[in-house]
């Protein structure tokens, strides 16, 4: 077990003390709640930019990217291929969408559409769906923490989760994005610094690696063949797209940033420069882990035996870096995560203000108190983020029960939306049984991978990789919504 440099830990606390006296400045401006939401739409375009980036790049991203390439090959940077065709459909219908609707909300559009039970059932799992993200996140993040430096796990995450509460429930919005956007450039700076130091550091050099690499194969993309079953280069196609129209088109955090910006072609802009920037940093991320897999490969000797996959990275930093990069680095991961926490935590606060006090729980709720509920959600989505952090201590895969959380609480919002925008005379009633199937077949290919991770085996087996519950949740609830409007609509019609 290593043990942190003073300067390095100097350094780290340094940035740590500055990102939580930055975000706390925000609080110091007189502020409404539509500051605290939206940032009163003076936002410039490159800082919410930043901001989508720095909230796709999770810790989750700055650690599995580099384990996943240094365990694998290149199967995962598919995932980012489909991202331009995700975002070219958000630019082009619902980015004016939600630019032009009166309400801060992503799901407004819902209850306009079906009724009141669509818009609770979608943020009610946007809600739950950003617990266990931010909780997944809190873990990963303490998790290598603890295996390096014997730092406690429940240390690391109420640390970070308190830092994160404070100056996003008092800041708002706006400490949110120029925080993200800070942390987005220092997470660059630090990865592609510690490429170059893998580089400089392996015997032979660049070449070298690059020789190592191709003879095992790691720049593979996957299998071509027109198999869902297993991870090949079109089953993660079909599985990012889907994914990523989630993200760019119905998730409420990156809806808040279509709002807070000046202008609709300055939304626009953001979104193509988040999205865009994210491709040749996860390349980055994946180069990293290649690059790890042949300076490791040359140099067996110094990797210790029995490391996972995902502390090969911050072994590397821990191990091999100048003191003063270390503690930048290790920053660096600090700030992936960060950077998701208070945009998760800021946006939950406003759907639960828009979506639940406001519309159903206090309707007459004086306009000066909308401030007080934003903050009052901020600490409390904050205060269960950490409580679920620490629930995940303990369990076989952080990541596979955050992809199983996520497949049923996010999987059929998707396919509501998308029932509702194409399908025009969907009704309420057909909406609801396509959205009750939907949810059957999630939870039934979701079913294995949950009790694989309490421990016991599924009596049964589906044909399908698990990253494909999204999409089959999904195409149901289109499937199910489109044949029912039909064949009511005909005989209505008779």
């Amino acid at each position: 077990m290593a043990e942190l440099p003073i300067w390095d830990t100097l350094i780290f606390i340094l940035y740590l003390l500055l990102i939580l006296g930055f975000g706390v400045s925000f609080s110091f401006r007189k502020r409404t709640a539509k500051d605290f939401t939206t940032g009163g739409g003076r936002l410039p375009a490159w800082a919410i930019g930043m901001s989508i980036f720095a909230t796709f790049v999770s810790s989750i991203s700055f650690l599995a990217l580099p384990g996943n390439a240094y365990l694998s090959n290149w199967n995962g940077f598919v995932f980012s291929l489909s991202i331009p065709i995700a975002a070219w459909i958000s630019v082009r219908y619902f980015v004016p969408h939600y630019r032009s609707i009166s309400s801060d909300s992503a799901y407004f559009y819902l209850e306009e559409r079906f009724g009141p039970w669509a818009r609770i059932y979608a943020s009610t799992c946007y809600l739950l769906t950003q617990l266990a993200r931010m909780g997944a996140i809190l873990y990963l993040l303490a998790l290598p923490m603890h295996f390096l430096f014997g730092w406690s796990i429940a240390w690391v995450i109420a640390m970070t989760g308190l830092i994160v509460v404070i100056y996003a429930m008092l800041g708002g919005i706006e400490a949110v994005i120029w925080t993200d956007a800070i942390q987005g450039l220092i997470l660059i700076g630090g990865a592609i610094i510690c490429l170059g130091i893998i580089f400089w550091k392996i015997p032979g050099g660049a070449s070298k690696l690059f020789e190592v690499a191709d003879a095992n194969e790691k720049f593979s993309l996957g299998s071509f063949e027109w198999d869902f079953g297993s991870s090949t280069f079109w089953m993660i196609l079909v599985y990012g797209l889907f994914i990523n129209l989630q993200n760019f088109g119905i998730d409420q955090s990156y809806v808040q940033r279509y709002i807070s910006a000046k202008s609709d072609q300055d939304a626009k802009r953001s979104t193509w420069l988040g999205s865009l920037l994210y491709i040749p940093v996860s390349a980055l991320f994946f180069l990293i882990g290649t690059a790890l897999f042949g300076f490791y490969q040359t140099q067996p000797y110094l990797l210790p035996e029995g490391i996972q996959a995902d502390s090969v990275f911050p072994h590397f930093i821990v191990s091999e870096l100048p003191i003063g990069l270390t503690g930048l680095l290790i920053a660096s991961i600090f700030a992936a995560g960060m950077s998701t926490l208070s945009t998760s935590i800021n946006s939950s606060a406003t759907v639960i203000l828009s979506d639940h006090v406001k519309k159903y729980l206090n309707p007459n709720l004086p306009a000066k108190s909308d401030l007080n509920v934003l903050r009052i959600s901020s600490l409390a989505m904050g205060l269960l983020a950490i409580l679920v952090g620490l629930a995940f201590n303990g369990v076989s895969s952080a990541l596979d029960a955050w992809w199983a959380l996520a497949s049923i609480f996010s999987g059929g919002i998707l396919g509501l939306f998308l029932l509702g925008i194409i399908v025009r005379r969907t009704r309420s009633n057909q909406a609801a049984i396509a959205v009750l199937t939907g949810v059957i077949v999630i939870s039934w290919m979701s079913l294995p991978a949950i009790l694989s991770l309490a421990g016991r085996t599924s009596p049964w087996g589906q044909p399908l990789h698990s990253n494909m519950t999204i999409v089959m949740g999904t195409l149901t609830i289109f499937v199910v919504g489109f044949v029912l409007s039909s064949i009511f609509g005909r005989v209505n019609k008779s």
